[in-house]
């Protein structure tokens, strides 16, 4: 299981940032929204370069917005692994997602709750992740959705035909249920507050990484 640090609920993000440097976590996630595809309104892109700069593990960045596209293009030459967007948007997707394979990074879609796993289908091949919201994206410090195990279980069988696809669940990850999404197959969990509460940041993710 990677681990995906989130720092949305830090209350110093720059100095987690700084702290996760120097521990086994696997990537730096950064949600971004705007306002309106989300109600919350976090990291404008002179905080996400600000925190980009800073890192020295790869980010994995979540567009929670209604335009990815002004962000994608102020990202080229970033140490990204995965820019992901949302299936809900509103749009035609194909533009967006070779928008970020342009800048060689790995393109990701995400789906709220409420939307089905089947909704992924017509993507699945020309995306490399799936990200499955467990609470309803916008906030930190939410409680895990029980009904994502069925989603995943759902997304194991479209997987048998796409065995590229990766799987990352973000949202009220801890010690205890990380242990339903190690048997449920994903790969990476994003892990926010459950991290950035505690003091010793690598004690609670290498925690993490050895639960099976």
């Amino acid at each position: 299981m990677q681990i995906s640090c989130s720092i949305l609920s830090s209350d110093n993000r720059p100095n987690s940032v700084l702290k996760l440097n120097n521990t086994n976590v696997d990537y730096l996630h950064i949600d971004v929204m705007d306002g309106k595809f989300v109600k919350n309104n976090q990291f404008p892109i002179e905080e996400i370069k600000k925190m980009l700069s800073l890192s020295t593990k790869k980010a994995d960045i979540h567009l929670m917005v209604e335009n990815p596209s002004s962000y994608i293009k102020e990202l080229a030459h970033q140490n990204i692994a995965y820019i992901t967007i949302h299936r809900e948007l509103d749009t035609d997707l194909y533009p967006i997602i070779e928008e970020i394979k342009k800048l060689n990074y790995k393109v990701g879609l995400s789906i709220k709750p409420d939307t089905s796993v089947v909704s992924l289908i017509p993507y699945l091949k020309d995306i490399d992740l799936i990200l499955i919201m467990s609470v309803e994206p916008g906030y930190g410090k939410q409680i895990f959705l029980p009904r994502t195990i069925n989603k995943l279980n759902e997304l194991n069988r479209l997987r048998l035909k796409y065995p590229h696809l990766i799987v990352e669940v973000d949202g009220g990850i801890n010690n205890t249920n990380i242990k339903k999404l190690i048997k449920a197959k994903v790969d990476i969990s994003v892990v926010g507050s459950f991290i950035t509460n505690n003091e010793d940041y690598n004690q609670v993710i290498n925690k993490l990484k050895t639960i099976k």
